[in-house]
């Protein structure tokens, strides 16, 4: 367990500088249309919304995303990732519950090469929000697996959840143990293709209460972390995970973490 320890580790410190402002390629502007059904583009509000990530990634298939609201911007409700240039660009679909506001939330994805890595936010009411960085990083698509099968096999499914006060809020970190394999890696014993095998649903709620959802593709890294900001209700903490060949794992946690 101490590799998914020091992931959240990396995970919370601060990302480098942020002097990446999106380039918005012509890959985009086929993606806002044919994919997210966009006719005109986002505006960007960094006061409504923020994303930061590292300028040059220090490993592409572990690359750290933080999104950020001030204190007094209107909630969110539901925020797709896009990676401009990623194999599959919808990279995440999130929903949040209200005690997720202001939102805090961080985790990490793939980035195959030289991209734009953009959060379109849902404020209600036809209302919209963009924001993004364009990120340096290759290969993180088909990078290596970080551990053999058997240990993969013997771990899957395994969470860790820790919790505590921060700035007058609750920070929890959820761990979970999946390779979350992309369909483009090799086994290194075999030097087969690896099929893809990755968490597409995971809900966590506390109590009855939605904290998240997220409906994923092949860009959320092996070994998923998320850390994130919410306000306690007092309630355990319940986290449901299915992946994409049926296996569901259900683990509830003391609300203390």
């Amino acid at each position: 367990m101490k590799a998914m320890i020091l992931a959240a580790l990396l995970l919370a410190g601060p990302a480098a500088a942020q002097d990446n402002a999106l380039k918005n390629s012509a890959a985009w502007d086929d993606l806002r249309a044919s994919v997210l059904g966009l006719e005109a583009d986002v505006p960007i509000d960094p006061a409504v919304l923020d994303l930061e990530a590292p300028v040059r990634a220090y490993e592409a298939a572990i690359v750290p995303i933080r999104l950020t609201q001030t204190r007094d911007a209107p909630p969110i409700g539901a925020v797709t990732l896009v990676i401009d240039e990623n194999p599959a660009p919808v990279a995440a679909e999130y929903t949040f519950g209200p005690a997720m506001a202001p939102l805090d939330f961080e985790f990490r994805v793939r980035v195959d090469s030289y991209s734009d890595v953009r959060a379109i936010a849902d404020l209600g009411g036809g209302n919209r929000v963009m924001a993004g960085r364009f990120v340096k990083a290759s290969g993180g698509c088909s990078a290596p697996a970080g551990k053999d099968m058997a240990a993969v096999a013997a771990t899957m499914g395994q969470m860790r959840w820790r919790a505590g006060p921060q700035d007058g809020r609750q920070v929890g970190t959820l761990m979970i143990r999946h390779p979350n394999f992309s369909g483009l890696q090799r086994d290194q014993v075999t030097l087969l293709n690896i099929p893809a095998h990755f968490i597409d649903r995971l809900e966590v709620r506390q109590g009855e209460d939605l904290l998240f959802t997220l409906n994923a593709g092949i860009s959320i890294g092996e070994d998923p972390v998320f850390r994130f900001a919410y306000e306690p209700n007092g309630q355990p903490i319940r986290v449901h995970a299915r992946d994409t060949e049926g296996n569901v794992w259900d683990q509830e946690f003391a609300a203390g973490g």
